[in-house]
């Protein structure tokens, strides 16, 4: 019998299909991936199928991450990620001198709008939330900490794009383009104005683009060199103040700015 015959994954043979076999690290980041925003739980069999793992695969890993802390069991046996990789991940996370600079502002800014202050950085052809602050009370917004929005569909997103390299603004405006509302920005070349308008106004201004009463408003956040990090929004009701916002919004990012740069 040949190597090569043996079948990759719980098959009957005893000898390792080297040359397809994927290496442990990948499984296990398979196995975190797992998870979501709408699935915060699974049971092993659900994770052995989102990961494309034999089931026994998928236990023996989980267990071990158990052990590690890096993931959890539930009384009725569910998985969830562990408290441990939360701990690593915000000691060594990129974003810590970001939140701890913007934090102050944020919690100013909060006060005064009354509704939902976040902060976005740029991840790929996305903008990750890195922080967000709300209110009891406060308008729909569909992000979350640790969420992701494709960059031409939100405030902070168009922000990012529009100080994004020339390269990047190319890719997002080749599409695809998804629609979250009709108001999204879908027409490469309607797109294009609008960065142009947020390089030449200093903020985006996105009233219903991804819900009819809301009104996402961001501006851009600076480093130490002048470039733009991240970007700072506000989520308000889509009405006739949510302009009066601007100022409050535009002082807070000149001021957390102002600390990215000491």
């Amino acid at each position: 019998m040949s190597v090569g015959s043996v079948p990759r994954r719980g098959g009957w043979g005893t000898l390792p299909d080297v040359a397809n076999r994927d290496s442990v690290l990948t499984r296990v980041v398979r196995i975190f991936e797992s998870f979501g925003p709408d699935t915060p739980a699974l049971r092993v069999t659900d994770i052995a199928r989102r990961a494309d793992l034999h089931v026994a695969t998928a236990s023996r890993l989980v267990d071990e991450l158990v052990g590690h802390g890096w993931l959890r069991r539930d009384p009725d046996r569910r998985i969830r990620v562990g408290v441990r990789l939360w701990e690593l991940a915000s000691r060594a996370s990129p974003t810590l001198g970001l939140r701890e600079a913007a934090m102050p502002f944020m919690e100013d800014l909060h006060a005064v709008v009354g509704h939902h202050t976040q902060l976005g950085v740029l991840e790929d052809r996305e903008v990750l939330f890195v922080e967000r602050l709300s209110a009891p009370g406060a308008v729909v917004n569909v992000t979350r900490v640790a969420g992701r929005l494709p960059l031409h569909a939100s405030s902070s997103g168009l922000v990012l794009l529009a100080h994004a390299p020339a390269d990047l603004q190319e890719r997002v405006l080749a599409g695809p383009l998804g629609t979250f509302r009709r108001t999204t920005l879908t027409e490469p070349a309607r797109l294009r104005r609008f960065l142009a308008d947020v390089r030449r106004d200093g903020y985006a201004f996105c009233a219903g683009f991804i819900d009819e009463e809301t009104t996402g408003i961001a501006v851009p956040l600076r480093g130490p060199g002048g470039g733009v990090i991240a970007a700072l929004s506000v989520i308000v009701p889509n009405d006739r103040n949510a302009r009066m916002q601007i100022p409050a919004l535009r002082a807070a990012a000149r001021g957390i700015s102002r600390m990215l740069s000491r």
